[in-house]
């Protein structure tokens, strides 16, 4: 049965990445998958909290925030700060992001510096999560990089690659990189992290008021492997053109992007 957006079950929306966004990060990258797009900013600070130096801990930090603009969706959804606490799904998503980077970050390698991960949702249509750990990995990566070129860092933090994506059990089939309109109404909802060697870093996955087998569940998990297969090799891109000066063609790929119509 063919998609609501033309793909096949096991094939990924575009992804399309766009380096230094935000210039005043260490490094960052606007992120798409398909209509989903987030700012992932990684920022190095010279310190580290103060829980490690009272007891003494090597080595440095990695933490991570997560946001969703209260234009990215549908409906305007408020600010924290309006509601004067952080909503509880922008903390679990934030926890998320922290761990499946520091799964895959030698923090002793760091030195005494804290890597504060930075995701901002600018536009919702599924996989916001999923989209800023991969994100958010390229900006941690691209950091360490600077870092090493300047002589701040010795040896490089990052151990390997990590990323994730959707998968679920929609009218009965298994699907990879779940958009919106098959993410609410899916059978079976599944995150999964991996690395880039294909080790799991989470899985997050429930029915919706169903059940799903042992089979179904194999299935979601070969389909999230090789989307996140395809993933790393992307980021794997992205990483290297980070050497590259922006030129005009990018300038206008970036302007096009932000011109598309969901």
């Amino acid at each position: 049965m063919p998609r609501s957006d033309g793909r096949l079950p096991d094939q990924l929306r575009p992804v399309e990445f766009f380096l230094d966004i935000a210039p005043h990060a260490t490094a960052s990258v606007l992120i798409g998958f398909g209509n989903t797009r987030v700012i992932c900013a990684a920022t190095i600070q010279d310190e580290v909290p103060r829980w490690m130096k009272v007891q003494g801990v090597p080595g440095g930090w990695l933490t991570a925030e997560y946001s969703m603009l209260p234009y990215s969706t549908l409906d305007r959804k408020d600010r924290d700060s309006t509601r004067g606490r952080p909503d509880g799904r922008s903390i679990e998503i934030q926890r998320l992001i922290g761990r499946s980077l520091r799964a895959v970050v030698d923090l002793k390698k760091l030195g005494s510096r804290t890597l504060c991960i930075d995701c901002d949702v600018l536009q919702a249509d599924g996989g916001t999560r999923t989209a800023s750990i991969t994100g958010a990995c390229i900006a941690a990566a691209i950091a360490f990089n600077r870092l090493l070129e300047k002589g701040r860092l010795t040896q490089q933090p990052l151990t390997k690659k990590v990323a994730a994506i959707s998968a679920g059990i929609f009218k009965g089939e298994t699907l990879l990189d779940l958009c919106y309109e098959e993410d609410r109404d899916a059978d079976v909802d599944c995150n999964l992290v991996l690395t880039e060697d294909g080790d799991f870093v989470e899985i997050q996955g429930s029915g919706e008021e169903a059940t799903f087998s042992q089979a179904q569940m194999d299935a979601m998990l070969v389909a999230g492997r090789k989307g996140v297969s395809e993933l790393c090799a992307l980021q794997q891109q992205a990483i290297e053109g980070a050497m590259k000066p922006a030129n005009s063609r990018d300038l206008q790929k970036l302007a096009d992007f932000f011109g598309k119509k969901p």
